[in-house]
């Protein structure tokens, strides 16, 4: 599907962005375009991959001109750049909007104006009934990929939604494993908060799958366990043989939930399980040759993973770490 295609990924100097460009790299493309707002950034994944069919450019999505120019002879587009953090979001919401409404949106028009056959949109599980300005803005971000995957009859749209990112800038495994090597207790909102996480192979797989299978207007969803935050932190506890650290509440913050959900109960009613490891779902409204196209999938209505969520062990969370190599090495080679 790559080969000899000339590929953007904006937001690519992140941590899913990163794994995923090394992915790209391996299925022969004629080049990769990194498109982010971070110099310093590329430069040090410049250095890293060094690979002449790496080009970076400087720019922002909110850019449509700049979007405009790239998109040109762009094959396909992975739109990963966005305003993660809650918290920031709910402190700044016309940035987040800029970005993740305003930069969706530009992409978009740009994926058009240039031919590209396909866009897949990275969103998050904070848009199933999001409460948070995040997931709202991500919500509309996906809205608007469906709605451009209904207008357009040359350019398929199709949104992937993920979890956390394991070992990502701004992880809470980075804040809890800096905590513990200072010495200091590690800080929890709340002690009954449950997450999805994902390691960067398993997201870059989730966006492959996407690319490859994706037919145009429906989201991809990884299957992933769900994960209780005090036994990610007991495990960093004992990876780190820090006994003596306690676990110490904070309180909830402003827009952050105790519970995520991977797909909304309505959402449920029109997805399939592709299967084991995705769910599709398939855009609402009458599209006929989608539907066929999903016939031979089983419902997701009522399966593990839609209508309840399945809690890692202690076992099955050091074992994710340690397979991507975020647990000290004395650990990993247990």
């Amino acid at each position: 599907m790559f080969e000899n295609a000339v590929i953007l990924v904006t937001g690519g100097t992140g941590s899913w962005g990163h794994e995923l460009v090394s992915q790209l790299l391996l299925q022969n493309p004629r080049e990769v375009i990194v498109y982010s707002r971070n110099e310093s950034s590329q430069v040090t994944m410049m250095r890293e991959l060094d690979d002449a069919r790496l080009k970076f450019r400087i720019g922002d999505v909110r850019d449509r001109e700049a979007l405009v120019s790239v998109c040109s002879r762009v094959d396909y587009v992975f739109h990963l750049a966005a305003l993660k953090h809650v918290d920031i979001c709910e402190e700044q919401p016309n940035e987040a909007l800029k970005t993740n409404v305003g930069g969706t949106q530009n992409i978009i028009e740009a994926a058009i104006a240039g031919g590209v056959k396909k866009v897949i949109n990275i969103s998050t599980d904070k848009a199933a009934d999001p409460v948070n300005f995040y997931g709202m803005t991500k919500a509309i971000g996906e809205k608007l990929i469906t709605y451009a995957n209904s207008q357009n009859s040359y350019t398929r749209f199709i949104n992937v939604r993920g979890g956390n990112i394991l070992g990502s800038s701004g992880s809470v495994l980075h804040l809890f494993r800096d905590q513990i090597m200072e010495g200091k207790q590690i800080t929890i909102t709340d002690k009954n908060m449950i997450r999805y996480f994902m390691t960067p192979q398993m997201a870059s797989g989730l966006l492959l799958t996407a690319a490859s299978k994706g037919q145009g207007g429906e989201t991809f969803i990884l299957k992933m366990p769900a994960c209780k935050i005090t036994d990610l932190a007991q495990v960093l506890i004992e990876a780190y043989e820090a006994q003596g650290i306690e676990m110490k509440e904070i309180g909830c913050r402003p827009g952050e939930k105790l519970h995520e959900i991977l797909i909304s109960p309505f959402e449920s009613q029109h997805a399939v399980l592709l299967d084991d490891h995705y769910i599709v779902v398939l855009p609402a409204g009458n599209h006929p040759q989608r539907l066929q196209s999903y016939a031979s999938c089983p419902s997701a209505s009522g399966s593990p993973g839609v209508s309840g969520q399945s809690l890692m062990t202690l076992s099955e969370i050091r074992s994710m770490l340690a397979d991507s190599s975020l647990l000290p090495i004395s650990q990993t080679s247990l």
